[in-house]
């Protein structure tokens, strides 16, 4: 992770909590059950909330390790190419 997601990651967590209901908390994990891909795929609907989010963390680390390959390809592409390219002009205004 670098350091500036986890700098925002501390901003966002240490802003003020709430307590939140078992009702609220159920709630919750019931929506994640339905986003997370790996719990999706499997056969059973019955998956405990702490598998739940067990997978939730493992999927965000995925899309985490995925934007820092993707930064790192574009970063790549744009080094290589030719600054007054097409190409680049492309990049550079789908970045801006």
């Amino acid at each position: 992770m670098s350091s500036s997601r986890r700098s925002r990651s501390r901003q966002s967590s240490s802003g003020g909590s709430r307590n939140i209901s078992e009702d609220q908390m159920a709630d919750l994990v019931c929506k994640l059950h339905r986003l997370i891909p790996e719990i999706q795929s499997s056969r059973s609907n019955k998956v405990s909330a702490s598998k739940v989010l067990q997978e939730t963390c493992n999927y965000i680390r995925s899309l985490h390790q995925e934007i820092d390959d993707l930064s790192d390809r574009l970063a790549h592409l744009l080094a290589s190419s030719d600054t007054d390219s097409a190409q680049a002009a492309i990049i550079r205004s789908l970045l801006m």
